[in-house]
């Protein structure tokens, strides 16, 4: 079985080897080349101390000296080089109270995570495979190093990467591992909303978000994403929608780009309607405000996540206005554009169109005709280069100052108005008209 690694891969482990250590590629990138896929880290374990790493190379990082961890720079790139290790126990369900280095490969490879991740090779021994990975590789399954009870009241972040890997590899998770997910999920509450942060995006973007439907079934999501568990079991009786909040919420997700910001809003554009949802004496669901409220706890969920402001901010403005069903005329396309920002309307239109995927066949036709028109219209309207933010006047903060006399907090007021004028008719951007309306 042979890998194809990288040069700079190849001259760290030659020259650790030079010097009479072992050194193999380890974890993820073995697990990914062995699937044809493309690593995107190459790490390195070996036999070699910190400090005899750190003699062999010329250009070295102690990223994680602690841990046994050395970055070698060659040839431009960054390879972690880290020495084998036992972990001490695990007191606090996070990391271990203590490393222990140690001359044998198998130990280290016992500590770690999953079967596919525990795979090293190098070119004179091949691989080495003492857990079964290649096997669950070809049986498409996430199973866990030894007694996965253990594995998981080492690291609790593990049962969510579990789920995780899963979506990204479109893998079933064995069932031994599942039950001990399902049985620990509140364990999870001892992991930092960071860390939860970094493995949620990852199985949101992943080719497979159903997956989350996994992350409520195991008991994981009541720990950080209550709002989710709420979703999972709010029904949609209405002549608009075939499935439930969450089925729905899943068929959006996978009909829209696997980038953050979009799959973030697809997670998140309906969250408030277990809050929101009334229920006719007909027996029809109605959601009425659910895109309001739902921007509001989109952010309020984000920020308990510890996302960033611009990320926060953009799914927001797609959660508030996922469902405003103006008069699509130019002018509306023109205000629309202005509260929420051109960057955002394609995004906007892809949550649209995908929002209708995901509903009942119900008048589809004319809602995907509506969302064309909104895309024709703003696309029309950046090709005439029609006013919808102040930047885009033909005059600016110096010309209210040197006309008006204005300064401070008014020249932004009348610049405003101005705004207000021309998104109502583009013709009036025009200087002269600007500069007399300013004056008056």
């Amino acid at each position: 079985m042979k890998i194809d690694i990288p040069a700079g891969a190849k001259e760290v482990l030659g020259q650790l080897h030079k010097k009479g250590f072992e050194a193999y590629i380890v974890g993820g990138c073995v697990r990914d080349a062995l699937m044809g896929r493309c690593p995107n880290d190459w790490d390195i374990t070996t036999s070699a101390l910190p400090a005899e790493v750190k003699d062999c190379f010329q250009k070295t990082i102690d990223t994680g000296i602690e841990h046994g961890t050395v970055t070698v720079r060659m040839h431009g790139e960054s390879y972690e080089v880290t020495t084998y290790r036992i972990d001490g126990k695990y007191e606090d369900g996070r990391h271990p109270t203590s490393v222990t280095f140690t001359p044998s490969l198998t130990e280290d490879l016992k500590r770690r995570d999953f079967t596919v991740n525990a795979m090293a090779w190098n070119e004179e021994e091949g691989l080495v495979d003492l857990f079964g990975g290649m096997e669950d590789i070809e049986r498409r399954i996430i199973r866990c190093v030894g007694d996965p009870r253990s594995r998981f009241s080492e690291d609790a972040l593990r049962m969510l990467r579990a789920l995780r890997f899963s979506a990204q590899l479109d893998f079933v998770i064995e069932e031994n591992t599942f039950s001990a997910i399902s049985e620990l999920a509140e364990t999870l509450t001892k992991i930092s909303a960071e860390r939860i942060q970094v493995e949620l995006l990852k199985l949101i973007i992943s080719p497979h978000p159903e997956r989350m439907m996994e992350v409520y079934q195991s008991g994981l999501s009541k720990v950080f994403f209550p709002e989710w568990d709420a979703m999972c079991t709010c029904t949609q009786n209405s002549k608009h929608h075939a499935y439930d909040v969450a089925e729905h919420t899943i068929v959006v997700m996978q009909n829209v780009p696997g980038e953050k910001m979009i799959r973030l809003a697809a997670l998140l554009h309906d969250v408030a309607k277990p809050i929101c949802k009334k229920t006719d004496p007909k027996g029809a669901d109605h959601f009425s405000g659910h895109p309001t409220l739902g921007a509001k706890m989109a952010v309020q969920i984000l920020r308990r996540l510890k996302f960033d402001n611009a990320t926060i901010d953009s799914v927001e403005r797609l959660v508030r206005y996922h469902d405003e069903r103006p008069e699509m005329t130019k002018r509306n396309v023109r205000r629309l554009m202005h509260r929420m920002g051109s960057d955002c309307i394609p995004d906007l239109v892809a949550l649209k169109r995908a929002d209708i995927a995901g509903q009942s066949d119900y008048n589809r036709q004319e809602k995907l005709h509506r969302v064309d028109e909104l895309e024709r219209l703003y696309r029309e309207i950046l090709k005439d280069g029609e006013a919808v933010t102040i930047k885009d006047l033909k005059v600016n903060g110096q010309d209210v100052m040197e006309v008006a006399g204005k300064s401070g907090p008014e020249i932004g007021r009348v610049l405003k108005e101005l705004l207000d004028e021309v998104i109502e008719d583009p013709s009036k951007n025009d200087r002269e008209y600007l500069l007399h309306r300013i004056g008056q």
